[in-house]
């Protein structure tokens, strides 16, 4: 099995990861969906404040909570790929590392697109208001890293479709 681990900013088009997924029958695990599901399990809000608050709960003290949680239910698919989403860390990177046969993937968009997708989307757990103190949180739990030391780019400042072209060409070469 090899397991693409798609890392990014927020609203850097991360998503596109399970587009792709879907489109060739990949299995997709997302650290958010497991994020969101445990808000719902609360029968909280998903509102900005509270999902940091879950979200780093849920990463735990060594920050491997939910990547841990998300790599058991990855490695129990049947399929030679597999997509991991979410990833903020090198720490997780090296511990998915030692589980599994991982390559990281990691897009990147200009931060004023990202903002701009972030006022689109309209999702519960982010809004334009905290757009810079999720960075700021994002870039504490170390997704710069995984930025920097990714095995390979998709540059999203063109088109869904090219993006997935990127992806294309990078899952197919690996």
């Amino acid at each position: 099995m090899k397991l693409f681990v798609i890392s990014g900013m927020p609203a850097a088009g991360k998503n596109i990861a399970a587009q792709y997924a879907r489109e060739h029958k990949y299995p997709l695990f997302s650290t958010g969906d497991f994020v969101r599901a445990e808000i719902r399990k609360r029968g909280v809000s998903g509102d900005p404040e509270i999902s940091a608050k879950v979200s780093t709960e849920m990463r735990g003290k060594d920050g491997l909570g939910v990547t841990r949680m998300a790599v058991a239910e990855a490695l129990k698919a049947k399929s030679d790929v597999v997509f991991l989403e979410g990833i903020r860390s090198w720490p997780e990177v090296e511990w998915i590392r030692s589980q599994a046969d991982c390559y990281v993937i990691a897009v990147v968009a200009p931060r004023k697109a990202r903002l701009e997708r972030i006022k689109k989307r309209g999702r519960e757990d982010d809004s334009a208001e905290h757009f810079t103190l999720r960075d700021q949180r994002e870039i504490e739990y170390g997704v710069a890293v995984c930025i920097a030391l990714a095995d390979a780019y998709v540059l999203n400042t063109s088109t869904i479709e090219d993006a997935l072209d990127q992806l294309d060409r990078i899952v197919r070469g690996n």
